[in-house]
């Protein structure tokens, strides 16, 4: 072969494996950057096809094809490994308290929950890839990955931003404002997230290193799942014992009565004049594919027992059992939609839908949850009514309340 011919196979191998690593540049950086990172996979696609084109013919241009695939596929595959491999760069203070300092008396609440960042960053995501992949826990395959965070980020885009943060950073504030008039004056709230600034550790190591001598890790989730088990790695690996404090855990809120009162007020303030017994009502839960029940099955449990408590003080209320439904977000049936026209079907004035299992505003209640809603056929005049995640509602801020006192109470 002359060297002409080797420099087109080189040409064609170097651009398709190039074409291929944009192309995952695409579908995961930052918004700002998607458009040049497409037009850059583009060109290098377009300048395969003119090579491939104008100097093969035959059996060399089939060879060239296959060529032209393979490479681009590696360098689709390296560049999506790197992008998977992305550390999670989040700041952990250093621990600066001495063994064994009983610190200065005070009381803290590390109030953890699931987090969500205010922008597109799929860091909360690599890190779930991970933990799946060490649990052997099968979820989407390797060469689709950068396809489920274009997702992501298409879903951001749709919405703008998330206001999952700013919601938890105010649910916190309320919480240290109820603790400190129920006796705890001193008391600090350090808000932590799993998949945001801070993480549970960082929190812990805060309160810390400002002499707090017993701490309670309030548990703001629905079931016990991955997600509490790594916050509650992360804070055991601090080893806060060590430096003189006590530490507890709430546990999640699943069997809390009062926060299924908030349900109930919620849907009573949005009903109107209507009477409830004309409402339909949908309670959305997150899921997990059944594989993962097999690892955690208390999430699907608790999840499944949270809202079944939640219809069951509606039912006690005035509303009618059988124009209330629950369907699933994702991986088990049913799906809302389906429920939805199920609903209709029964005559009901007006649908209201909750995002059940969500602790604040997230992607899923601003974007997932009524994209699926809004998939059902619903005849004009049947409103549906979005009453989202659970928020700061009062009530939801006393359940949590409740708990870290029971905790508090047993120090």
């Amino acid at each position: 072969m002359d060297l002409p011919a080797m420099m087109k196979w080189m040409f064609v191998a170097v651009l398709a494996f190039a074409g291929g690593l944009f192309l995952v540049n695409y579908l995961t950086v930052h918004p700002l950057q998607m458009s040049l990172q497409l037009l850059l996979a583009l060109l290098c696609v377009f300048l395969v096809v003119v090579l491939l084109a104008v100097s093969q013919r035959g059996k060399a241009l089939l060879l060239g094809i296959v060529v032209a695939v393979l490479s681009f596929g590696l360098g689709y595959t390296l560049r999506a490994n790197a992008v998977l491999a992305r550390e999670d760069s989040r700041f952990v203070p250093e621990l600066t308290r001495a063994v064994g300092d009983p610190g200065d008396g005070h009381s803290a609440v590390v109030y953890f929950t699931h987090g969500e960042p205010e922008t597109y960053n799929p860091i909360g995501w690599l890190n779930q890839f991970r933990e799946f992949d060490k649990q052997d826990i099968p979820f989407v395959p390797l060469v689709a990955r950068p396809i489920f965070i274009y997702q992501l980020r298409n879903a951001y885009l749709q919405v703008g931003q998330s206001h999952h943060r700013q919601m938890h950073l105010q649910m916190a504030r309320r919480l240290e404002e109820t603790l400190r008039a129920a006796g705890y004056p001193d008391l600090k709230v350090y808000p932590s997230f799993l998949d945001d600034d801070p993480r549970p550790d960082a929190a812990l190591i805060q309160a810390l290193n400002e002499g707090a001598s017993e701490i309670v890790v309030a548990e703001v989730f629905v079931s016990i799942s991955n997600h509490t088990a790594e916050g509650e790695e992360q804070i055991h690996e601090v080893g806060g014992e060590a430096y003189g404090a006590t530490i507890a855990f709430t546990g999640p809120l699943w069997d809390s009565a009062t926060l299924h009162r908030a349900f109930l007020e919620k849907a009573n303030a949005a009903i109107g004049d209507t009477d409830p017994a004309d409402v339909g009502v949908l309670l959305v839960g997150h899921g997990q594919p059944d594989e993962w029940d097999r690892e955690f099955a208390t999430e699907t449990e608790h999840e499944l027992e949270f809202r079944r408590r939640v219809l069951e003080l509606l039912a006690e209320n005035g509303y009618d059992r059988e124009n209330m439904g629950l369907a699933w977000m994702e991986f088990k049936q049913p799906k809302p939609a389906k429920i939805v026209e199920e609903l209709v079907g029964r005559g009901v004035e007006k649908i209201i839908y909750f995002s059940a299992a969500i602790s604040a505003d997230s992607i899923h209640s601003q974007y997932d949850v009524p994209e699926l809603i809004h998939e059902a056929d619903v005849p004009e005049g049947i409103p549906l009514i979005n009453l989202g995640a659970w928020n700061d509602h009062p009530l939801v801020i006393e359940a949590i309340k409740e708990r870290v006192l029971e905790q508090l109470a047993s120090e």
